[in-house]
């Protein structure tokens, strides 16, 4: 059995850094798949584009519901690790996979019989309707192997082997490379499934990485092993994953049903508005990756800190992260601002209005991924002390009592249009920087942390 290095000693640096950028380029290839997508559909149409755009709002919904729960598990199991109790860790990781197994079927049954109301209220229009709701639904039956393969990622990064999931993201990202075009368009007796083909490539990449990632956990060579006679309910342990879990998937849920209402406000101004900010957010969402890294990769360190009794150390770890989010989000984010325009038109390269109005939105937004990555790290401290209501709250300050509020003020009241979209982004995310920040350096993380991990033991 291969024996994970442990997290509790040595250099925080040197720790946040080999844990953090296999993190990176495996979420830079998960966000592959979508703009692999974005690519190839925008060869097709606009509506292409934004029949994608407007149903991930939804997905991403659907998906947080269990993928919080993924967290509670990582989280878990860090802390068992850096405890050394390797029996519990292995009893954890076995009742994760089981409970969210459970819970991905149920989702894909609801997510695919509830597909076209879901794309009707968010505003899905005629030109678009049908192929966002073929879209959905497809993609709906990927739920189950995609949520498998997050539980081998999570626990996996919860003992700190973070190269392996990274391994086995990027050989499906070379498939989906060649599946999309191959299932969008067509080729010899293959038909072209249109917008529904990239759901296709998806799926059929999923379910291998789902296949590779529980066969390495059966097996239990990497440092932890699952167990099918351990795969019972057992309420005890269901209800402590769910009070770390549950609020990562509010927060999730929270992030998406904000994605969702903005999207509505989007859907008003027409279809190239809404495919100029669906390629803003899936650019977004590839810019933002190195913080969501270094975020994960602070739930490892912090868990198994917080598991070996070492608080000021933990608390040494967010210190660190927040300073190189905010350094190293801020530069990226003047890059970006430099290379909007041909960033969007790599995209949609026949559209004029569409590469105007993303660029603007890209602009408009990079100065404010420091403060974004500051928000993102320091709640990774939160969810690896196992404290993950502090992060729920942020993201409720953040999205709902801030940005939503003024996106709906500033394009429908004042002139501004779809701009008035823009600019709630940066604002909220100054806000939810500085309301993480302070939440930090208050402490009360550190007093809850101790308190729990009594009741707990």
């Amino acid at each position: 059995m291969k024996q994970q290095k442990k997290l509790t000693e040595g250099s925080i640096l040197n720790s946040l850094v080999r844990l953090a950028l296999p993190i990176i380029l495996a979420n830079v290839l998960h966000t592959t798949y979508q703009l692999i997508d974005t690519f190839w559909l925008g060869r097709l149409s606009a509506n292409a584009v934004a029949s994608v755009s407007i149903s991930f709002p939804i997905l991403f919904l659907v998906l947080s519901l269990g993928g919080g729960l993924t967290l509670g598990g990582s989280v878990i199991v860090a802390q068992y690790f850096g405890a050394e109790n390797k029996k519990k860790v292995d009893y954890s990781a076995s009742q994760t996979v089981f409970v969210i197994f459970i819970i991905s079927i149920f989702l894909a049954l609801v997510a695919y019989l509830l597909a076209e109301p879901m794309m009707v209220l968010i505003g899905a229009k005629p030109p678009i309707l049908q192929d966002s709701v073929n879209y959905f639904q497809v993609s709906s039956f990927g739920f189950i192997f995609l949520f498998m393969f997050f539980v081998f990622q999570s626990l996996m990064r919860g003992i700190g082997d973070v190269l392996l999931p990274m391994y086995v993201v990027l050989i499906t990202v070379i498939l989906n490379l060649v599946l999309d075009p191959l299932f969008i368009f067509g080729y010899g007796p293959i038909p072209g499934f249109g917008v529904q083909g990239a759901a296709v490539a998806s799926i059929s990449t999923q379910a291998i990485s789902a296949i590779i990632g529980l066969g390495i956990l059966f097996r239990g060579k990497r440092g932890l092993k699952i167990h099918l006679s351990q795969m019972k309910f057992d309420w005890k342990w269901t209800k402590r994953l769910f009070r770390i879990g549950i609020p990562t998937s509010l927060d999730q849920s929270t992030r998406a049903a904000a994605m969702t209402v903005i999207i509505v406000l989007v859907t008003g101004f027409g279809s190239e508005v809404v495919a100029a900010y669906g390629i803003g957010v899936r650019i977004l969402s590839l810019i933002v990756i190195p913080a969501l890294g270094f975020a994960m990769a602070t739930t490892t360190l912090v868990g198994q800190n917080i598991g070996a009794r070492q608080i000021k150390r933990a608390e040494k770890v967010g210190e660190l992260s927040a300073k190189i989010a905010m350094y190293g989000l801020t530069s990226i984010g003047l890059l970006l601002f430099l290379f909007a325009e041909p960033v969007t038109a790599f995209f949609v390269p026949n559209d004029p209005q569409v590469i105007e109005d993303g660029a603007l939105f890209i602009k408009i937004m990079a100065p404010s991924f420091g403060v974004l990555g500051v928000q993102q790290v320091l709640n990774g401290v939160f969810n690896g002390a196992g404290f993950t209501q502090a992060s729920l709250l942020i993201s409720v300050f953040n999205l709902w009592m801030i940005r939503f509020p003024l996106a709906f003020l500033l394009s429908q009241n004042t002139g501004m249009g779809e701009v008035g979209l823009w600019w709630a982004f940066p604002i909220s995310n100054l806000m939810g920087g500085i309301a993480a920040f302070t939440y930090f350096k208050l402490g009360y993380w550190k007093v809850r942390t101790i308190r729990l991990r009594h009741r707990d033991r």
